[in-house]
């Protein structure tokens, strides 16, 4: 009985470690295309985890939901925050926060 409780284990924690690299690899997927359409550049190529929990997809089924945090930078001499929320291949939320366009009425000092 011991032995089968150890395999069960041992299967269960390789599905979520195999789940959790899918879930990554998707979240940098989605950071680096809306980053891309922003016109902004992800920093850093990656994706960290923040928050897991249950949660419900678009149809109702319950899975891992997954928040992820990632930097971007605009002018490449700033970094933004941004986050993502995943359950498996499903993307829930984006969060690229609005960035201030630099004001063209600026008066220079000569």
């Amino acid at each position: 009985m011991i032995e089968l409780s150890v395999l069960l284990l041992v299967l269960a924690t390789g599905w979520f470690w195999l789940d959790s690299l899918r879930a990554r690899d998707f979240a940098l997927d989605g950071a680096r295309r809306a980053c891309d359409a922003e016109g902004v550049q992800l920093l850093d190529w990656t994706v960290a985890m923040k928050k897991i929990r249950f949660g419900r997809d678009d149809e109702g089924r319950r899975g891992l939901q997954r928040t992820y945090e990632f930097e971007f930078s605009d002018t490449g001499n700033n970094r933004i925050g941004g986050s993502i929320t995943v359950i498996g291949r499903q993307m829930l939320a984006l969060n690229l926060p609005v960035i201030a366009a630099p004001s063209s009425n600026v008066i220079r000092l000569h």
